[in-house]
């Protein structure tokens, strides 16, 4: 599977973006998808993930009522919906892609290339 993330770029504190991830394949649909977030100097982080049917959802408390993730596998798509974002969104967003739960860092099966989100003041 191959992920390809855009959507990225600056913004005011207050704005909304929304990045889109791409997968090739027919196998989109089997897939937990989500996002990380990797901020300057920091380790990568959990953001969001969406399950196969895109009926069940998991946020990061510090996104949670600000993002919403969503997916469309007819287009094998994910988005993320960004609203009120704050100087500290700022970071590097990854897709990713896994077979299953749990969404942990360290046992993604599959990431896409990045794009960067920057807030600014």
């Amino acid at each position: 599977v191959q992920l390809q993330a855009s959507g990225g770029g600056l913004v005011q504190a207050g704005g909304s973006l929304r990045l889109s991830c791409v997968a090739s394949g027919r196998t989109f649909s089997t897939y937990v998808m989500g996002w990380f977030r990797q901020a300057p100097g920091k380790e990568r982080e959990f953001v969001a993930y969406v399950e196969r049917t895109g009926t069940s959802t998991l946020y990061a408390d510090s996104v949670k009522g600000r993002f919403t993730i969503s997916r469309d596998n007819r287009r094998n798509t994910v988005y993320l919906q960004m609203n009120s974002l704050k100087l500290e969104d700022t970071a590097v967003y990854y897709c990713a892609a896994d077979r299953g739960l749990p969404f942990n860092l360290h046992e993604i099966d599959y990431w896409g290339q990045g794009t960067l989100v920057t807030v600014s003041s």
